[in-house]
C-alpha cells in the first residue's frame, strides 16, 4: 500500500544543520532575527503518543525517538506526566523540555508529545485526529473497556496518523478510510492482530508490575 505523503515541514536551515553537526551557526542575514534558524523544527515532529487509564496505567504507547530508550524510563515519564495533568482542565503542558497536549475521555487520557519548540497547534491536530478516529472506530465509546476490545484497530489508527515520528495524516475521515482499506485488503491478518494483541498485553503487564 502506498503511504500518504508526510505532513509538509520546513527543511532544517543552515544554522540548525550546523548546530546538529556541532559547528557554530552562520550569522543571521540582514533583517533575520538572531537565533531564528536554530529554532526551526525538524521533520520528526512527534516524540511519543500514549493513552493511559484514569489510574495512570499504560494502555497504548508508541515512542519515536530515543529520549526514553527503556520501558522503565517510558513508564516513569508517563506516570509523571499523568500526575501533572490528570487534575487540571488545561489541554497543554510543558514538562522536561517537551510540549505535551492531552485530552481526557471518560476513563482515558490521550497524550501527544513533541519537543519544546514544536507548534502546539500541529500537536493538537494530531491529538484531535487520534481522538476523532477512535471515536468513530469505537462508535463514540472512547473508554477503556472498548479500547481494550479494539486494540488492534487503535494501533492501526495511530500508524496511519504518525509513522516514525512523522505526521502522515490529520483528517480522521482519511484515517478511517485507510484503516478500513487495510482491513478489507487483507492487511489485518490473524497474525498481525495476534502481534498487536501480544504487544498490548505486554504493555498492560508492565503497567501492573511497576
Amino acid at each position: 500500500m502506498q503511504r500518504p505523503e508526510a505532513w509538509p515541514r520546513p527543511h532544517l536551515g543552515e544554522g540548525a544543520a550546523a548546530a546538529q553537526a556541532g559547528d557554530p551557526a552562520p550569522p543571521a542575514q540582514a533583517g533575520e532575527p538572531s537565533g531564528l534558524r536554530l529554532q526551526e523544527p525538524s521533520l520528526y515532529t512527534i516524540k511519543a503518543v500514549f493513552i493511559l487509564d484514569n489510574d495512570g496505567r499504560r494502555l497504548l504507547a508508541k515512542y519515536y525517538d530515543d529520549t526514553f530508550p527503556s520501558m522503565k524510563e517510558q513508564m516513569v515519564f508517563e506516570k509523571n506526566v499523568f500526575n501533572k495533568t490528570s487534575r487540571t482542565d488545561s489541554e497543554i503542558a510543558f514538562f522536561g523540555g517537551m510540549t505535551i497536549v492531552y485530552k481526557n475521555s471518560i476513563d482515558l487520557f490521550l497524550y501527544v508529545v513533541g519537543s519544546s519548540y514544536e507548534n502546539e497547534l500541529m500537536l493538537m491536530a494530531v491529538l484531535t485526529c487520534l481522538f476523532e478516529s477512535l471515536n468513530h472506530m469505537l462508535r463514540k465509546n472512547v473508554e477503556k473497556r472498548w479500547l481494550l476490545e479494539n486494540m488492534d484497530g487503535a494501533f492501526l489508527v495511530l500508524d496511519e496518523i504518525v509513522d516514525g515520528g512523522v505526521i502522515l495524516e490529520s483528517d480522521p475521515q482519511q484515517v478511517i478510510q485507510k484503516v478500513n482499506f487495510r482491513a478489507d485488503d487483507g492487511g489485518l491478518t490473524e497474525q498481525s492482530v495476534a502481534q498487536v494483541l501480544q504487544s498490548a498485553k505486554e504493555q498492560i503487564k508492565w503497567s501492573l508490575l511497576k
